[in-house]
């Protein structure tokens, strides 16, 4: 199982329109998208969980194209675990 980072999303992006976007490539195992807990919209970035491999063809496929309703590309990277344990908190 790989987790995928997605970032630049539009602010119209439901957890249905990423999942539509995905299933292309494979089974979307779990989906998050961050929304801003009083409007409801997106904030811009989610994580999907997907097989390695199709989450690979996934990465492959998205990175760097442009969505509907937005002038930014997506950005599809993997999930660095270690980076994130390795930052200080304050």
């Amino acid at each position: 199982m790989k987790k995928l980072f997605v970032s630049n999303l539009p602010q119209d992006a439901t957890e249905a329109s990423v999942m539509t976007m995905f299933s292309e490539y494979g089974k979307v195992r779990s989906i998050n998208i961050a929304s801003d807990i009083f409007s409801g919209k997106c904030k811009g970035f989610g994580f999907i969980e997907m097989e390695g491999h199709e989450a690979r063809a996934a990465q492959t496929a998205l990175d760097g194209i442009s969505v509907a309703n937005s002038d930014r590309s997506l950005r599809v990277r993997f999930e660095d675990p270690k980076a994130a344990r390795g930052r200080k908190r304050r």
